[in-house]
């Protein structure tokens, strides 16, 4: 009895159902060929023709032989009915006659190891040393702590140039900004939100002021002083284009001179836009808050208040370059607004007609001579419009200016970094009461780092600013700040620094020159607290003698950056 067609189904059933019927044909003969099979392995091209078996010798009467091609060798292939397609091997005109004990290919073993699947690979271990190299999974950046770069690029000068409005008292008091440098074992850490780092701070610190008001000595009222700040700075951890920005913000209070309390805050956003590897878009947000002084001069009378001042803008603006020309052409407007100033007789003076807008284009072009040093010419076209077409005093205060200067951007690897530029700025006043005006304009932002221990930063402005006062068109301001740092220890920074400031009202004998000088001392415990103390002297000299005062101011905080 030959096998059923059933042994071609790779299935278990089908091999189940061949075995069976084998083992009733075959008998001891199989089981011993089982034993003694010794054929190549699965897979090889090598095949020994087989000896016909039991089976072979009487076929069944269902089966029909092959035809013969003529040669001698008969065709191979299925049969076109009889046994349900069963294939008969091809046999050699001249047969081979077998050696004894030689194996047999139709014997169940070697039926059941042709028919079986190949064993599953399950892996090896090369493949899993791999796996545990190439696969594991990265660190996750949001977990990863990120210091605190102390000093990225150039500070920004302490003042805003282009808007009119600083005050001496302004000028004098943000003398010092934050700590040059600090060591990276005592820097503080960046709070990762997403695809931004934003490191948060807040301070606060209690002293004594012998002058509050920064007013006359004898009219003086020393209190103690209670100062809170806040800063926060962020940036964007973007592969391209980013966004920063510095903002900081601080309350004083005189419990014992409630009506020398006053805020004062500044800062700047900044968005730059890589639209192009040669095209880059800025887009920069700003603002300014302070108080003037009661004896500013600006006032025209002895006030008991100290005005709010605040001024806000925006600029817009593109680079293009050019191999190693670079072109920018920016668009700014500022807004200025001033409150109301109580005087000492109880009546209000009103400040609205000194509000206004400011409008410019800027333009520049610089050419990289080497990667330390870009030369270039900058020009400031703007003009200055106020809410109120006629002031107080019945003068058209609207003007015009153009603004030319030439400096240069400065890298000297890390030693010396920043931007110096000088020029000529130039005034036409709509009111023909009011003269031109002409003064020289400054901008410096150096970083000198003298030795690893000890940095220098100098900041200077320098420009016309906007008066109130009658038959004045203006004043010519300058500023100029100079800090110095210095180590003592990783975590201890000595830091001095001092600030001029010089007045000139035109057309009327009014002029003031200012100076002050601090001293800071930074002690770090760790990461994130910090016990700072300070010192401040503030002087001014003015022609008018209620306007000049001199002050000293210690405080003793601390400062915490989470």
């Amino acid at each position: 009895m030959r096998p059923t067609n059933a042994w071609r189904n790779r299935s278990l059933r089908g091999l189940a159902l061949s075995a069976a019927t084998l083992l009733a044909g075959t008998g001891g003969l199989g089981a011993q060929a089982l034993r003694t099979n010794t054929d190549p392995s699965f897979g090889s091209t090598a095949q020994t023709d087989p000896t016909p078996d039991a089976t072979d010798a009487a076929p069944s009467s269902q089966t029909q032989q092959a035809p013969d091609t003529g040669t001698g060798t008969p065709v191979t292939g299925d049969s076109p009915e009889g046994d349900g397609g069963l294939i008969r091997p091809a046999r050699r005109s001249a047969r081979t006659t077998p050696v004894s004990g030689a194996p047999n290919n139709r014997t169940l073993g070697a039926l059941l190891r042709a028919r079986a699947a190949p064993a599953r690979r399950i892996g090896s271990a090369t493949t899993q040393v791999t796996r545990q190299i190439t696969q594991t999974s990265p660190t996750d950046s949001r977990l990863t702590p990120v210091i605190r770069s102390p000093v990225v690029g150039v500070p920004l000068p302490s003042i805003l140039p282009p808007v009119g409005i600083q005050t001496s008292s302004f000028l004098l008091g943000g003398a010092l900004s934050p700590t040059l440098s600090v060591d990276p074992a005592y820097a503080p850490l960046g709070i990762k939100v997403g695809s931004f780092t934003i490191l948060p701070g807040f301070q606060q610190s209690i002293g004594y002021d012998t002058n509050p008001e920064q007013i006359t000595r004898l009219a003086a009222k020393p209190s103690v002083a209670l100062r809170s700040e806040a800063d926060l700075a962020f940036r964007s951890d973007w592969s391209t284009s980013a966004l920063s920005g510095e903002l900081r913000g601080s309350y004083l209070e005189y419990p014992d001179n409630p009506a020398a309390s006053r805020p004062n805050g500044a800062g700047a956003t900044r968005l730059r836009i890589d639209a192009t590897r040669d095209t880059r878009i800025d887009v920069e947000g700003r603002f300014l808050i302070d108080t003037q002084r009661t004896g500013s001069p600006d006032l025209n009378a002895g006030a008991t208040t100290r005005p709010l001042i605040t001024s806000y803008g925006t600029t817009v603006g593109a680079t293009q370059v050019f191999n190693r020309l670079q072109l920018s052409l920016r668009g700014l407007v500022d807004r200025s607004e001033f409150d109301d100033a109580r005087l000492g007789n109880g009546t209000i003076l009103r400040q609205s007609d000194r509000n206004l807008n400011q409008y410019g284009l800027q333009l520049r072009a610089g050419y990289e001579m080497s990667p330390t040093l870009t030369p270039f010419v900058d020009v400031l076209a703007d003009t200055r419009v106020y809410d109120l077409r006629v002031d107080s005093t019945g003068t058209r205060r609207d003007s015009d200016g153009l603004t030319v200067s030439v400096g240069s951007s400065i890298a000297l690897t890390r030693f010396l970094a920043g931007e110096l530029s000088g020029g000529l700025q130039h005034r036409t006043y709509n009111d023909p009461t009011l003269r031109d005006l002409t003064a020289p304009v400054m901008n410096a932002a150096l970083i000198w780092t003298v030795s690893p221990l000890t940095s220098v930063r100098l900041n200077a402005t320098a420009g016309i600013v906007e008066t109130a006062i009658a038959g004045s068109s203006g004043v010519r301001t300058q500023a100029v700040t100079l800090e110095v740092q210095h180590d003592l220890l990783r975590n201890l920074s000595l830091i001095g620094g001092i600030t001029y400031v010089a007045s000139d009202y035109d057309r009327v004998n009014i002029s003031e020159r200012g100076f002050s000088g601090t001293a800071r001392l930074d002690y770090r415990f760790n990461r994130w607290l910090t016990l700072r103390g300070s010192y401040v002297y503030q002087q001014v000299n003015s022609t008018v003698a209620t306007a000049s005062f001199h002050a000293n101011t210690w405080l003793l905080g601390l400062r915490v950056n989470p």
